[in-house]
């Protein structure tokens, strides 16, 4: 079977399976590749490679695709394409996607498609990239010299996405990092890299966060700062946590409070010497020498002054 996906794009998206299947029914002939990839994201790559401006969103939802030649849909980690759409029922699409459903990995796809402003985009330009084969494939030979720049090494992800508004147009990029830190170092380098393809000030780089956002090949700078304007992305900081408001008892419950403690000690002190004490006395009348002040084990310190030897039992 022929390759569907170009190698390094298949191969960066972790392919795992591919099947391709031929159904017949009467005088309609379906045929359906499906393909099963790393996760959602590298899934995710797939598919936004397989689609083109000009279709449409299909009955199956936003993470799908259809025109007259072919349905792309994307279903958790796998991504699966019928040809022609016309020759396949609702219902058995339905249940094609049910089947692929109860296998698929369900973990979330990567938000940043969701910060691309929806107004004056080309519905089926967005184009995802979680590394280099993707980005070069997307960028066009002018700048796909940037995506060593762009640090895929260090978790970064890429979103593009084409914008027309009559005669203005600009192809928006999106570079996500997990940090504000890396954002900062990546944006210097790609600063350079621009410097060496065309004037920065035609492409500049705006930075949100651990976001990088830029425009290229633009109509004008005022189209392209009104594309970075509009991303949907915005910071939170938080500068104080949650705190809970403290207030004082009245004076005179802290003075009850006082003394009722202080009573509390000193009768507890009183009940305690009193046990002690008549433990002792009672346990030397009854065992006198046994258990309390053993001569054995008294030890007296003695001058000499008299040749009487001092016997410990004299004390008591």
């Amino acid at each position: 079977m022929a390759k569907i996906v170009p190698p390094a794009l298949s191969a960066e998206a972790g392919e795992e399976s591919l099947l391709s299947c031929e159904f017949t029914s009467g005088n309609r002939n379906v045929t359906i590749w499906a393909g099963r990839f790393r996760d959602p994201s590298s899934a995710y790559e797939i598919y936004t490679s397989k689609i083109n401006p000009g279709m449409h969103s299909s009955v199956m939802g936003k993470n799908s695709a259809v025109d007259r030649e072919r349905l792309v849909a994307l279903v958790g980690n796998i991504v699966f394409e019928v040809r022609p759409p016309q020759a396949i029922s609702t219902n058995d699409l339905q249940a094609l996607v049910n089947v692929l459903q109860a296998g698929a990995d369900q973990t979330p796809l990567p938000p940043v498609r969701a910060y691309l402003p929806e107004g004056e985009m080309l519905d089926g330009s967005q184009r995802y990239a979680l590394g280099t084969a993707g980005f070069q494939a997307t960028a066009g030979s002018t700048f796909a010299g940037l995506a060593e720049k762009v640090g895929f090494n260090d978790g970064a992800e890429a979103m593009f996405a084409e914008y027309r508004d009559g005669k203005e147009e600009g192809v928006l990029l999106l570079l996500d990092y997990p940090t504000p830190q890396l954002a900062t170092y990546h944006q210097k380098h790609l600063e350079l890299g621009l410097r060496e393809i065309s004037k920065l000030e035609e492409t500049p780089i705006e930075r949100r966060g651990s976001l990088l956002m830029m425009v290229l090949s633009p109509s004008s700078p005022a189209y392209a700062e009104k594309l970075r304007k509009s991303v949907n992305y915005e910071t939170q900081v938080t500068w104080n946590e949650p705190t809970h408001t403290i207030t004082d008892p009245p004076w005179a419950r802290v003075l009850a409070n006082i003394f009722i403690c202080t009573g509390i000690f000193m009768l507890a002190a009183v009940v305690l010497g009193i046990a002690f004490g008549g433990v002792r006395v009672v346990t030397k009348i009854f065992f006198p020498g046994k258990v309390f002040d053993r001569p054995e084990r008294m030890e007296i310190l003695q001058l000499g002054l008299s040749g009487k030897r001092i016997d410990p039992r004299d004390f008591y």
